[in-house]
């Protein structure tokens, strides 16, 4: 497409959302509900209160398969929690003391209200209008 961009570890987007290096954040989703919360890959949330704290747009991008408006929000949804393994090793080689307990959530739900749009290959949802995925705002 030849749009600008660079490449950065995850820690570093709050800091460059900060310092207004970014016009709009985007991401991907795996699951959005019918009030318009969001399921993805876990630290999601944390880059959607980033973006909002810097004034910055913050827009899902999913296929509209990923709407499930059978689920009310995100506090229904299931969090996948991951083997610790892949939190105390580094290809199999032991990186943390071996009574080390984890927390390893492979999703995190970002509520609809820190998210500005969602963006399907069907249609728009204006979360600012108060639109969801479920259908529009209601009329005034």
């Amino acid at each position: 497409m030849g749009a600008p961009f660079r490449l950065l570890v995850d820690g570093a987007a709050a800091s460059v959302l900060a310092r207004g290096l970014a016009d709009v954040v985007l991401i991907g989703a795996d699951r959005i509900t019918a009030n318009g919360d969001t399921a993805n890959k876990v630290g999601s949330f944390s880059l959607a209160l980033a973006a909002r704290h810097a004034g910055v747009p913050f827009v899902v991008v999913a296929p509209e398969s990923t709407v499930d408006v059978a689920t009310r929000d995100g506090t229904a949804i299931e969090i996948e929690e991951r083997p610790s393994k892949e939190v105390v090793t580094f290809r199999g080689v032991p990186s943390a003391p071996a009574a080390t307990r984890t927390l390893n959530p492979a999703f995190d739900v970002t509520p609809a209200s820190l998210i500005t749009a969602i963006v399907t290959d069907r249609r728009v949802i204006d979360l600012r209008a108060g639109d969801t995925p479920a259908g529009p705002a209601p009329s005034a």
